[in-house]
């Protein structure tokens, strides 16, 4: 009898075993992997909003975070986009992904300062927010815990940012324009979307909102002028075709500028790995773009500025540039009608006459370009020489002052 009640047991035990193995690893059964076409989507996706170059503090580490991002009430430091579980978004799952892009919300529901860009990445579609989180998700996980943002009182309070999204965030998808071509509609949601080109080229309130009725007419990034990207005559693209700005995306130089400052790292690590059929629809969108508020009327430098600029232009830089600014194009840049040159702002132009230029290599133009700094000119000089090529050969723009330039200096 024994005997028999313990053959039971066994067979109830053997039955629950072959049970807990059948049905135990579902259970337990590790994420399926992610499509691969869908992550080569989100690997293109990522390029295009130029993740990297924010979220990158040591190359070693791509993606990892901790990179300073100044702004005008202090610093902020990227997040680790990386897939570790204890620092990263290693936990995350879709919809909390989701959540970050389209409304700068955190998994424990607090908010992101805006100089993450959710108020351009709201505009993507869930599909497109999905792949970029699947690639992410095949990175190199790496331990790395941002420091916490170094903002000024009362900023350093996140709550706050519930009015400041009240009052200048506005979700939502960016609907088609069903009265423009299928390339100016992807061109849009590049633009205005994941490229988050406004970020840069749209300027802020005093709260640090852009201002929507000044869209892409210029702003200062890093002490730098991120240049308008609408088609005023002088400073803006009015003189670019759409296949100027999609070579100058593409290759970081054109027949009428070369990128520099914070615009060369874009190219860099995010346009000039696009497809040529995206770049050239953000092309076609920038191109449709009408001119802003008009730049204001321009008075003549004075006499002294002009006379001392073309002498120590005709003494440094008619080597590479020429006597009649004409340069080489695509290795040393033309001046005449340069619109980089002519923005109201002449930050850029400072910067490249006292720190130097070097001309960025990319696949598509290999060919290398330098200009040596001029540091130990004296702040009036180099204020003349810019004055000059700002206003000689049919260029006007507003004349530079010694004070202008020693406060980049610095």
């Amino acid at each position: 009898m024994r005997q028999r009640q313990w053959n039971g047991w066994a067979i109830l035990v053997g039955l629950a075993l072959c049970t807990a193995f059948k049905f135990g690893p579902a259970r337990a059964e590790l994420p399926a992997a992610p499509d691969p076409q869908v992550v080569a989507k989100g690997k293109a996706l990522t390029e295009a909003g130029d993740c990297a170059s924010c979220h990158t503090a040591d190359p070693r580490k791509p993606f990892a975070g901790g990179k300073r991002i100044e702004t005008p009430f202090g610093g902020i430091y990227s997040a680790n986009l990386t897939p570790d579980r204890d620092t990263g978004i290693g936990r995350w799952n879709d919809q909390q992904f989701l959540r970050a892009m389209r409304y700068g919300e955190a998994p424990d529901r607090s908010l992101y300062y805006p100089a993450f860009p959710y108020p351009h990445f709201t505009k993507l579609v869930r599909d497109d927010v999905f792949a970029i989180h699947a690639y992410l998700g095949t990175l190199t996980p790496v331990s790395n815990t941002p420091p916490p943002p170094a903002l000024r009182w009362p900023l350093n309070y996140r709550v706050l940012m519930r009015l400041w999204n009240y009052a200048f965030f506005r979700p939502g998808i960016l609907e088609p324009n069903q009265n423009k071509s299928a390339e100016w509609n992807r061109g849009g949601y590049l633009v205005e979307g994941l490229a988050h080109c406004g970020a840069c080229h749209t300027p802020k309130n005093f709260l640090g909102a852009e201002r929507s009725k000044r869209r892409f007419a210029g702003s200062v990034v890093d002490g730098w002028f991120a240049p308008r990207l609408d088609e005023a005559a002088r400073g803006g693209l009015k003189s670019w075709s759409a296949d100027d700005i999609a070579e100058y995306l593409l290759s970081g130089r054109n027949g009428h500028s070369h990128a520099g400052g914070p615009m060369a790292e874009v190219v860099l690590n995010s346009t000039s790995h696009m497809s040529e059929a995206d770049v050239h629809a953000m092309a076609v969108y920038l191109k449709d773009l009408a001119a802003g508020p008009a730049e204001p009327a321009v008075a003549a430098p004075s006499p002294e500025q002009m006379t001392n600029g073309e002498k120590l232009y005709k003494g440094s830089c008619v080597a590479c540039h020429e006597l009649d600014g004409s340069g080489a194009p695509r290795i040393y840049p033309p001046l005449p009608g340069n619109a980089n040159l002519q923005s109201a702002n002449p930050a850029s132009a400072i910067r490249i006459v006292l720190d130097g230029a070097e001309t960025i290599t990319t696949p598509r133009a290999p060919n290398t370009g330098s200009m040596p700094p001029y540091t130990k000119w004296p702040d009036q000089d180099v204020a003349d020489v810019v004055t000059y090529i700002r206003n000689a050969w049919g260029n006007a723009a507003p004349a530079v002052t010694a004070d202008e330039v020693a406060k980049l200096r610095k």
